[in-house]
């Protein structure tokens, strides 16, 4: 079964680090210029899965949240990385798509690039008829679920 097949069908994971080496996966069979949108409430792990996805591109540099800066760009430092550029950005505190086209984020989407983009709901209108949407949830026993929809 491939890891967008188990996905479908949903996943639950019992760590941080589960949850990373998930996106790992999930990074190494992604096509070039996607865009995945996160969704999720606070605490859900958005973050810790853009955190796996940058390890599944070879990215070796921190990955935290963008809430301040909106949205944070990681570029491959040498060939080993794929050529693949990590833009995650956080739209929780955008109003709507104007706002995010006010941005100019399509300057750094230079192919190939993965666009993650955490509170997606914010900016649906904006997003690309293909994005590929992840639901993340916690559960009472603090075990994550995560399910490609």
């Amino acid at each position: 079964m491939t890891i967008l097949e188990q996905l479908r069908g949903g996943v639950t994971t019992a760590s941080a680090d589960e949850t990373r080496a998930l996106a790992a996966r999930l990074a190494a069979v992604l096509p070039p210029d996607t865009t995945l949108a996160l969704h999720g409430n606070l605490g859900a792990g958005k973050t810790t899965f853009v955190q796996g996805l940058a390890r599944g591109f070879g990215l070796n540099e921190p990955v935290t949240s963008p809430t301040f800066n909106i949205y944070t760009v990681h570029r491959p430092g040498s060939a080993a990385a794929g050529g693949r550029t990590l833009v995650h950005l956080d739209a929780y505190r955008l109003e709507g798509p104007r706002e995010l086209e006010d941005l100019l984020l399509e300057e750094f989407l230079t192919s190939p690039w993965c666009l993650a983009v955490e509170w997606p709901e914010k900016v649906a209108a904006w997003l690309p008829p293909g994005a590929l949407h992840l639901e993340l949830d916690i559960g009472p026993d603090e075990r994550h679920r995560l399910r490609l929809r």
